[in-house]
């Protein structure tokens, strides 16, 4: 976020890695290893960061998305890091590789500090460990008394490490909640005076309840809530990763070209609502996605799809980026193989809070000015009459 003299947010701008920026991670990631296996070459205990594969439902669920898009997971039922990393490899080419990347990364699990060394799967490592940090993270700490007990060889008597580690991976939850929830606080109040505007975005991520919009430029999501679809019975395709229409037959898909208008900003909930910029809509008509196609022949099975009745409960501002998965960029995946690489997935935890229940349709008083315009809620039917 780039501020003004004033102390306002002038822009929003995407970070960049320069060559200083990996230099410093090449340095980092060797201390890290480095440190994880001295102390698993003594035998002395220690908090590992460990990151385990996927789990088999989530494996099914990439596999049946990927094949959509003539790709395949190799590795079997327990794939490697080397698999996942020669996917990335075929598709980083591609038009749509952001898209095929973040379904990717979602599939895998949490990365979390265990006494139990069960490896990195992301960075393809036996043993790791976070060593570089001491005074601001404590299983680094932790880390750096246990070495220095081998060193003078004693045994460091930390206690309980297997609380140790379920502790410290909570408080790096808590704390990333904590910067998440302000990041989205100060986006609120950037977008509190566009309201009315209309932008071009793309959608980041899929539920049951509607769609998380990215906006180009802006770096802000928001929700278009199912409700605002159109007139229709809209399917939730876990699998997928769409909403599809049971009537019209249109479908939105994660990667969908979307025109959106700003129709909402709640400062105290950190909510920003989309509605379609497009109302021909209202009467039925194609809606504004970049395909409406299907992007498979195959059906998915049953248990994941939702058909979606009511107002179900949501989340604010970008938490549907990694939504159920928490996880998020910060480690290089599958570093081992290929020292060069930078593609981060699944190492620190990231959006996962606990939904909020969806507003129902109220005006707020003048008495709260937080909310800045009308909410636009509503409950989905399984029919709905054509306005005229």
């Amino acid at each position: 976020m780039i501020f003004n003299d004033q102390g306002k947010i002038e822009r929003i701008e995407p970070s960049t890695r320069n060559e200083a920026h990996k230099l410093i991670e090449e340095c980092m990631l060797a201390a890290n290893v480095c440190a994880a296996e001295f102390l698993k070459k003594h035998e002395h205990p220690a908090l590992y960061r460990i990151h385990e594969g996927p789990t088999p439902e989530k494996l099914e669920l990439l596999r049946t998305f990927m094949g959509e898009f003539g790709f395949g997971v190799g590795g079997g039922d327990s794939p490697h890091a080397k698999d996942y990393g020669k996917l990335l490899a075929r598709i980083k080419d591609r038009p749509d590789a952001q898209l095929l990347q973040t379904v990717l990364l979602r599939s895998m699990q949490q990365a979390v500090y265990s006494p139990d060394n069960v490896g990195h799967f992301g960075l393809a490592y036996e043993a790791y460990a976070h060593f570089t940090s001491p005074i601001r993270r404590y299983p680094d700490l932790l880390i750096h008394r246990a070495i220095k007990a081998v060193l003078n060889g004693e045994r460091y008597k930390a206690g309980d490490w297997n609380s140790l580690g379920e502790q410290c991976s909570m408080t790096e939850r808590r704390a990333d909640d904590a910067t998440r929830d302000v990041t989205n606080w100060l986006k609120c109040f950037y977008m509190q005076d566009k309201i009315g505007e209309v932008f071009e975005g793309t959608v980041a991520g899929v539920t049951s309840f509607g769609l998380f919009v990215a906006l180009d430029g802006v770096y802000v999501e928001g929700l278009l809530h199912v409700t605002e679809l159109g007139n229709d019975y809209f399917i939730y395709d876990k699998a997928r990763h769409e909403m599809a229409g049971e009537r019209t037959g249109v479908r939105y898909r994660l990667g969908d070209r979307l025109t959106v208008k700003l129709v909402r900003v709640d400062l105290e909930t950190t909510k920003i609502d989309f509605t379609l910029a497009n109302k021909s809509n209202e009467l039925g008509a194609e809606p504004n996605v970049s395909s409406v196609k299907a992007f498979g022949a195959n059906k998915s099975s049953a248990k994941d799809q939702t058909a979606v009745k009511s107002t179900p409960k949501f989340e604010g501002v970008g938490a549907q980026s990694t939504k159920a998965d928490n996880v998020k960029f910060g480690e290089p995946f599958g570093k081992k193989p290929k020292r060069g690489s930078h593609a981060s997935f699944g190492d620190k935890p990231a959006n996962g809070s606990k939904a909020a229940p969806k507003p129902k349709n109220k005006t707020k008083t003048s008495k709260s000015k937080k909310v800045v315009s009308k909410a636009t809620t509503g409950k989905v039917t399984t029919k709905r009459k054509v306005k005229k």
